[in-house]
């Protein structure tokens, strides 16, 4: 079947990329930490690990693949969503495979690095990507949509991973999610996905052509290249805000049993945290992607910083599992604005036309975040006994991302 194959449906083929999208963010779970830190305190037990020895391989792996995630926006550019969307299926399907084989230190370096590479990576990746192809006005509301599959993801993972895990160890827990993920994902994407609506005569938004389609395309929206872009203080300002929040919830979602232990919570409260975070974060990111349609992002997200820190203090205080839920709550809905807004920002401010290298950019400064969370806090707890120290540094940065928020205006070409 060719790529460029016209499509006739009643209804606007973009929505079946945004549940197909959906799907990818789903099945990023077993590279994302909420899965991962599942496996944790297993290998420390079976290994003879300490918990600094995981943490520092694991935010060494992130950080690696991070590095990689300019080239993997380069090559969605370059290649098309639906090629990537394969290669990467059954990457992360071999990936877990290797998880499942883990015996040494070495191994546990190279199956996390894969997996954050192909999982957390790439498939969140290509799929922002993706839907911003095939709309425009609704942008907001289908990238919404298509978070259902990372609230749905994050929701269902931890409780069923700890279950598989229980049950049946491990290393059975990563090989059903390759076999999934070469069954089920793979072939959704090589069958049904294409990378844009004009590949299949079609208009972002299921508009009808009224001129020309390059005038109906800049009355909507400007197309920047890479290089124009870099060149805008507000590509920068943001770059440093998108790292916040992943550095802050990875740090926070790896050591969340250790933390809720230290608050004298058991760890069952913890994977209900999580869980809860996801169902609470689900309405929340319908509501967002309808307010970022109408408000603009950068106010969106100096609110989410604020949102970053009344949870982090609320932290502190969370000593029961009554207040477990409330933290869980108020987490929840800082997390449901957070995956809209980074994701819509940059095709809001950019455009189309670069937007793999653009967010493939914004995805390695996301990464290169996520791989500085866990350290600190593992190296808190080993030199302090506790979080207070970790947490009250950690504040300051949602401090600064208020500021940079609210400077990086959208960007205005010179005229001449």
């Amino acid at each position: 079947m060719s790529s460029n194959a016209p499509i006739h449906t009643k209804f606007y083929y973009g929505w079946v990329i945004v549940a197909i999208a959906g799907m990818a963010v789903f099945f990023s779970g077993p590279g994302q930490t909420y899965s991962v830190s599942v496996f944790i305190d297993r290998y420390i037990e079976d290994f003879g690990w300490s918990r600094s020895q995981v943490s520092s391989i694991y935010s060494a792996a992130t950080l690696l693949s991070g590095l990689c995630m300019f080239f993997v926006g380069w090559f969605i550019d370059r290649f098309g969503q639906r090629r990537m969307f394969v290669l990467v299926g059954i990457g992360l399907a071999l990936a877990c495979l290797l998880n499942s084989m883990v015996a040494n230190l070495t191994m546990l370096f190279i199956g996390f690095f894969l997996i954050r590479l192909f999982g957390q990576g790439s498939l969140t990746l290509i799929p922002n990507t993706l839907v911003p192809q095939w709309f425009i006005l609704k942008r907001g509301k289908a990238l919404s949509f298509m978070a259902i599959g990372g609230f749905a993801s994050s929701a269902a993972i931890p409780p069923v991973n700890a279950w598989l895990v229980s049950q049946y160890g491990w290393s059975f827990t990563w090989t059903v999610w390759a076999v999934l993920l070469l069954i089920v994902f793979t072939p959704l994407a090589l069958f049904f996905v294409r990378n844009k609506p004009e590949d299949i005569g079609l208009l972002p938004d299921g508009r009808q052509v009224r001129a020309s389609l390059d005038e109906e395309e800049e009355e909507l929206e400007d197309n920047w290249t890479f290089e124009e872009a870099v060149r805008t203080k507000a590509f920068w300002l943001l770059l440093f805000c998108v790292s916040i929040p992943a550095l802050v919830n990875t740090g926070i979602t790896f050591h969340l049993i250790s933390i809720f232990k230290w608050n004298d919570l058991s760890a069952g409260s913890a994977a209900i945290v999580l869980s809860l975070m996801a169902l609470v974060g689900f309405p929340v990111t319908l509501f967002a992607g309808r307010v970022l349609d109408k408000v603009k992002v950068n106010y969106v997200l100096a609110g989410i910083f604020l949102g970053e820190i009344i949870f982090i203090l609320f932290l502190f205080v969370t000593n029961t599992p009554w207040l477990a839920i409330v933290f869980g709550l108020l987490w929840g809905i800082s997390g449901g604005f957070e995956r809209i807004a980074l994701t819509y920002i940059w095709p809001s401010y950019y455009g189309r036309a670069a937007l793999g290298r653009i967010k493939g950019t914004a995805t390695t400064v996301m990464v290169l975040g996520s791989a500085f969370g866990p350290p600190p806090f593992g190296f808190a707890y080993d030199t302090f006994g506790g979080y207070s120290e970790i947490l009250l540094l950690t504040l300051v940065l949602p401090a600064i991302g208020i500021a940079f928020s609210l400077l990086a205006k959208k960007p205005e070409r010179e005229t001449a």
